[in-house]
C-alpha cells in the first residue's frame, strides 16, 4: 500500500512538473498581418501618370491626345483595363506576345485574353502608364477625370462643309447600311456610360485617328464590332468631316 502511494505521488509530481514546464514555455509570437497597399492618392496618380499628356484636369492641349474631362467613368475604367498587361509589365520578351514586325502590340489582358486596345503608339504609351496601377487606382482615376469640366475642342470647318457629316451623324446612310452615329452616341454626342463614350467636344485629330484605327483593325475594343463595321463603310473624307463635326458638338 505504501509503495502504491509513493508511486502515485511520483506520477502526479511528474505530471505537475510537465504542466508547469509547458506553462513556462514562451507563447508563440503573434506577428501582424502583412500590410496591404491601399490605392495611391488620386492627385499623385494624376501628377505622375496622366498630366504630362492629358493635363491635370483632363483637357489635353495636344490634338492627337484625347480629352478625358467629363468622359463617362465606366468607359474610362474600361479603357485603362484594356491597356493593362496580364502581369502588369510593359511589352517585352517576357510577356506572352512581343511586338510584331508590323508594329502592332499584343499583350495579354487581365483576363488572360489578348488586349482589346492595341493601336500601335498609344498602346505602348498607355501600357507604361498603367503599369503598377491597381484596380482601385484605375477606378479612382476614371472617377476623377469624369468629374472634371470639359473644355471642348472647336470645329475648324464651317456649317456648309460639315452638312454631309451632320447628315451621317443624325441619319446615317441606309443605302450603305451605315447606321447613324447618333443612334448610339446620342444626337449631341453625349454617349452612354461604360460602352459608348462621349464624343462631343473631343479633339478632331484624335477622333479621326480612332476612326481610322477601327477601320484598319488596329483598335478592336468596340462591342460586337460595331465601330469596325461602321468605319468600313466610311471614306477618308467622311471620317475627316465627321471628326470635325463632332468637335463642334455641345
Amino acid at each position: 500500500m505504501k509503495q502504491a502511494l509513493l508511486l502515485f505521488a511520483a506520477l502526479t509530481g511528474l505530471a505537475g512538473f510537465s504542466v508547469a514546464a509547458r506553462a513556462a514555455e514562451p507563447a508563440p509570437a503573434v506577428t501582424a498581418a502583412p500590410a496591404v497597399a491601399g490605392p495611391i492618392p488620386v492627385a499623385r496618380l494624376v501628377a505622375e501618370k496622366c498630366a504630362g499628356c492629358h493635363s491635370t484636369d483632363g483637357n489635353s492641349p495636344t490634338p492627337n491626345v484625347p480629352r478625358l474631362a467629363g468622359q463617362h467613368a465606366d468607359y474610362l475604367y474600361k479603357q485603362l483595363r484594356n491597356f493593362k498587361a496580364a502581369d502588369g509589365e510593359p511589352p517585352g520578351p517576357k510577356n506572352p506576345m512581343y511586338p510584331t514586325p508590323s508594329d502592332l502590340v499584343y499583350v495579354a489582358a487581365p483576363e488572360g485574353k489578348l488586349p482589346e486596345r492595341k493601336n500601335p503608339l498609344w498602346f505602348l504609351a498607355m501600357n507604361g502608364m498603367v503599369h503598377g496601377l491597381s484596380d482601385a487606382d484605375m477606378k479612382n482615376l476614371a472617377i476623377f477625370f469624369s468629374e472634371q469640366t470639359l473644355v471642348p475642342a472647336k470645329s475648324a470647318l464651317g456649317p456648309d462643309k460639315l452638312e454631309p457629316a451632320r447628315l451621317l451623324f443624325v441619319a446615317g446612310d441606309p443605302a450603305r447600311r451605315l447606321p447613324a452615329c447618333g443612334s448610339c452616341h446620342g444626337p449631341t454626342g453625349a454617349g452612354l456610360p461604360a460602352q459608348v463614350p462621349r464624343l462631343a467636344g473631343q479633339s478632331a485629330a484624335y477622333t479621326e485617328a480612332q476612326l481610322r484605327n477601327f477601320r484598319s483593325g488596329d483598335r478592336t475594343n468596340d462591342p460586337n464590332m460595331m465601330m469596325r463595321d461602321a468605319t468600313n463603310r466610311l471614306t477618308d473624307e467622311e471620317m475627316h468631316l465627321l471628326a470635325d463635326y463632332i468637335a463642334g458638338l455641345r
